[in-house]
């Protein structure tokens, strides 16, 4: 049967990639740009990371947050707005000594995680549902389970969506455990991030085996890395998910030749129609997530 399949766009994400690409978006004016476009394009979702303009480093600065989102609502923005609620987990180590953390170290606690979206209440953000290793040296991403929880439950109390991210198979344990405490709304919205190194790699029977432990009805999404970002957009509508492009994962639209955001969101649109379903208005995606004509969580 047709149905309507959420496209989410992570427009710019906190890699180092506006040095690989021209087209990702650094200033708030140039991710409230994307985001439009990718809208336009077909996106009912818009995830956003800001940067600072100056090191075009990925920040945790309230009045980036803020201009891109006030940028977006003075435009009358359809998409639902999905901050990032994953920076302040940066953890490095110094050479030698890991007792040591490095430079470049950014770990803060669940509150301040948090701020921003405190501050600007978004209709969605995302929560990383646990930690893991980075492809990126002896760095490691740190969520722990009271964090997590911690963050839940304050989500829950903003009226905020979250997207549960899952990076590998221990993280949808912590999912399931929120769900059963009542720190998630129903239904949980759960992102499957495959492909990223030292995660759960893009293999359709890891996919089967996450999907499969899902509480009944739960809407979900997974997303590929790098040239693995359309096969599992296809590998996730087959299944009965949703998807999500971007460069904060892809900087290609095919061999050799780079995409604007606004480029993979028709690519998505154009795979979604092509497999016999259509991309979500933002109202569609809303009653798919259990969310009122407000944006709030139920």
């Amino acid at each position: 049967m047709s149905r309507p399949v959420i496209i989410t766009c992570a427009l710019t994400g906190d890699s180092d990639t506006p040095g690989k690409s021209p087209h990702v978006p650094v200033t708030p004016e140039e991710i409230a740009h994307d985001a439009m476009a990718a809208a336009a394009a077909g996106a009912a979702i818009v995830h956003i990371h800001v940067r600072d303009p100056q090191t075009r480093r990925g920040s945790r600065e309230v009045a980036l947050y803020a201009e891109v989102v006030e940028r977006l609502r003075a435009a009358n923005c359809q998409a639902l707005i999905n901050l990032t609620a994953g920076m302040g987990g940066k953890l490095l180590f110094g050479p030698g000594d890991p007792l040591q953390m490095a430079a470049g170290t950014d770990l803060v606690d669940a509150a301040t995680r948090l701020v921003h979206v405190e501050a600007v209440r978004p209709e969605m953000c995302s929560l990383d549902c646990g930690s893991f290793n980075s492809g990126l040296g002896d760095e490691i991403y740190v969520s722990t389970w009271p964090t997590i929880r911690a963050m839940a439950a304050r989500i829950r109390e903003l009226g905020i969506k979250p997207e549960l991210e899952v990076f590998d198979l221990g993280h949808l344990v912590s999912v399931l455990a929120l769900v059963d405490e009542g720190l998630v709304a129903p239904p949980p919205f759960v992102q499957f991030a495959l492909g990223l190194k030292w995660g759960a790699p893009s293999d359709p029977r890891i996919l089967l085996a996450m999907r499969d432990m899902l509480p009944p009805g739960a809407p979900w999404v997974a997303f590929g890395a790098g040239r693995e970002q359309m096969p599992v957009a296809a590998l996730s509508v087959v299944l009965g998910g949703h998807v999500r492009v971007g460069l904060e994962d892809n900087l290609y639209r095919s061999r050799g030749v780079l995409a604007a955001n606004a480029d993979l969101v028709t690519d998505a649109a154009a795979l979604v129609r092509t497999l016999g379903h259509h991309p979500a208005t933002p109202e569609e995606a809303r009653a798919i997530l259990g969310m009122g004509t407000s944006g709030q969580a139920r």
